[in-house]
């Protein structure tokens, strides 16, 4: 790609937010309301979103469909976040269509507006028979919300974004549920009664249907490691996915709920594309195995939920002599209570700065750490972060770097080639 679109999407802010739809309805309108030719699912929640659209793609694209699938944030290349039956937009095409959209625009849009429209382009250019797409924050007003999806997923609720999205659970979880539409369906992981009353009460106001996890669909683990789906219409047996972690159960009971909505909506699916598209599954940072020797992990987690179930597929998916954390986080995050999580597992956890401008220090890493009373060690760069981890792990010893989608893709460019494993203990 041109060096000058570079810099173009540079200059609408990957930081800026913008709350309300009418910019993006005026570019989609602009460019023919490319998002209407195909149909759609809509993916909400503070953690699991990337993970549930990457299983429902993938067993939509093991049925025979052709699947779009949008998700941010990146890890090392923008488009990424663009694919279409498991590739990623080409630069040839992400150029053209960049130029495509720059000309449609009269009213200054975000960048996450501004790539939103290029993925309903591009899907469009496409022919996608369907198109999963992750809420980018949010829900009510977020760009990805101007569609009308044949089904509407909230994968959780917990405290994210407080600054836009409220302090309180409920006024997230509205937030959230604005991605249910008029007559629509509504397939949840949430679990707190009060996240359930205010869904239940947005379902009743616009005639939606609500499917609730562990009511409506049930998932359990079964002693050889794989697990069981029961369904509305479909019980499956001896399921495995390929993504470490038991919060992924959660994550693919969604998938299939999803699945089996959209087969009451035209879309067929017979029992080996959902055996086939969960096992191959692909989805990265996510207790990504990057190197086995020592182990190194890599994991997203970047909220106080997503470092608890961080925590418990550690010390439940892998053997290890000791715990070596690579941390860094943005400041807007509740950075100390994340390190409040990951401390009592950590041998020594390696505080590092990651490059953006929305950065915690590691100097208030450090002040934050030394309250808790753990052992750290500062650097200056994640580099230099990995390479003290290599550095003192022995061959039994667990590397695992989380805190931010940031340092994921930070880490990912040392670690171009992961060495991806199964979901079976190490």
């Amino acid at each position: 790609m041109k060096l000058n679109h570079y810099k173009y999407l540079e200059s609408l802010n990957v930081d800026k937010m913008r709350f309300g739809l009418q910019s993006i309805i005026e570019l989609l309108s602009r460019l023919g309301n490319p998002h209407k030719s195909y149909k759609t699912i809509i993916i909400a929640g503070t953690n699991g979103k990337g993970s549930t659209a990457a299983m429902t793609a993938s067993i939509l694209r093991g049925a025979g469909y052709r699947v779009g699938l949008y998700t941010s944030p990146h890890l090392v290349d923008v488009r990424e976040r663009i694919i279409v039956n498991g590739i990623k937009i080409s630069r040839k095409e992400f150029h053209r269509i960049i130029e495509q959209v720059r000309k449609k625009i009269v009213q200054p849009v975000t960048y996450f507006e501004f790539l939103t429209a290029v993925a309903f382009v591009y899907f469009q250019v496409k022919k996608v028979d369907i198109a999963v797409l992750e809420v980018g924050l949010g829900g009510r007003l977020d760009a990805t919300n101007v569609c009308k999806p044949l089904v509407s997923v909230i994968t959780n609720i917990a405290f994210d974004h407080t600054a836009y999205l409220g302090d309180t659970l409920e006024s997230i979880a509205r937030e959230k549920a604005g991605i249910i539409k008029q007559n629509g369906v509504c397939v949840t992981a949430a679990k707190q009664k009060k996240v359930l009353c205010v869904l239940k009460d947005v379902c009743l106001r616009r005639r939606a249907k609500l499917y609730c996890a562990d009511r409506d669909i049930k998932i359990r683990k079964q002693r050889n490691g794989f697990f069981t789906y029961q369904g509305c219409n479909r019980n499956l047996k001896n399921l495995t996915i390929a993504l470490h972690g038991d919060h992924q159960l959660s994550n693919a009971a969604l998938a299939l709920a999803t699945i089996e909505i959209c087969e009451k909506k035209g879309f067929r699916v017979d029992d080996q594309a959902i055996y086939k598209g969960l096992a191959s599954v692909r989805w990265e940072a996510r207790l990504e195995i990057l190197q086995k020797n020592p182990l190194f992990v890599l994991d997203g987690a970047h909220n106080p939920a997503g470092i608890d179930a961080l925590c418990r597929s550690l010390t439940r998916c892998f053997i290890y002599r000791r715990l070596i954390f690579i941390f860094g986080a943005l400041a807007d995050k509740d950075y100390r209570k994340m390190l409040q999580k990951i401390a009592p597992l950590a041998s020594i956890i390696i505080l590092t700065q990651i490059k953006t401008s929305r950065a915690v220090s590691v100097n208030d890493l450090l002040e934050s750490a030394d309250k808790i009373g753990c052992e750290t060690m500062p650097t200056e760069n994640v580099q230099q972060a990995i390479e003290e981890a290599l550095a003192m792990a022995g061959q039994q010893d667990l590397i695992c770097a989380t805190g931010s989608f940031y340092l994921a893709g930070e880490v990912k460019q040392v670690f171009p080639k992961p060495t991806f494993c199964g979901n079976k203990k190490n």
